[in-house]
């Protein structure tokens, strides 16, 4: 299997690497979130943007989540993160997330490593590559030949 993903402008102009998920409200309407591929975040969290378009009920309370900015507050909710393969088919996360409440806290959503850990994850600025691999899918930079002398 293979994932998609590329490398989006941000605001801020920095290009970072990205997914495109589909997400469902309980509405059954479907939309779509871009997931920054960060491999160092411990888990995936959905930005407070995604949050409020799933329109779901979070399970318990606030839980602090941290990372370089600081501390901030999230709730966990039980959702669904839907990613297209190689050949357009759907393939499904389900899990309890967490996502952060207050919108300053991320720009967007951050795929973790509980998704991660499942591929071979592919962030290469120069090949211009960001991709997840899994199944038997393997990655390979294919060079030109060598210098002649």
């Amino acid at each position: 299997m293979r994932i998609e993903g590329s490398w989006k402008l941000c605001d801020d102009g920095v290009l970072r690497p990205v997914i495109l998920a589909e997400m469902t409200p309980g509405d059954g309407s479907r939309f779509e979130a871009p997931f920054l591929v960060d491999t160092g975040a411990d888990r995936t969290v959905l930005s407070a943007d995604v949050l409020r378009a799933l329109n779901v009920q979070p399970i318990g309370g606030i839980c602090p989540i941290a990372g370089v900015g600081g501390q901030a507050a999230s709730v966990v909710v039980d959702t669904a993160i839907e990613m297209r393969r190689e050949d357009r088919t759907l393939v499904s996360f389900k899990g309890r997330f967490l996502a952060a409440t207050d919108p300053t806290t991320l720009d967007m959503s951050v795929l973790g490593r509980e998704i991660t850990n499942l591929f071979a994850v592919i962030v290469d600025r120069p090949g211009d590559v960001v991709c997840l691999l899994g199944g038997g899918h393997r990655y390979q930079i294919v060079q030109g030949p060598p210098p002649s002398s």
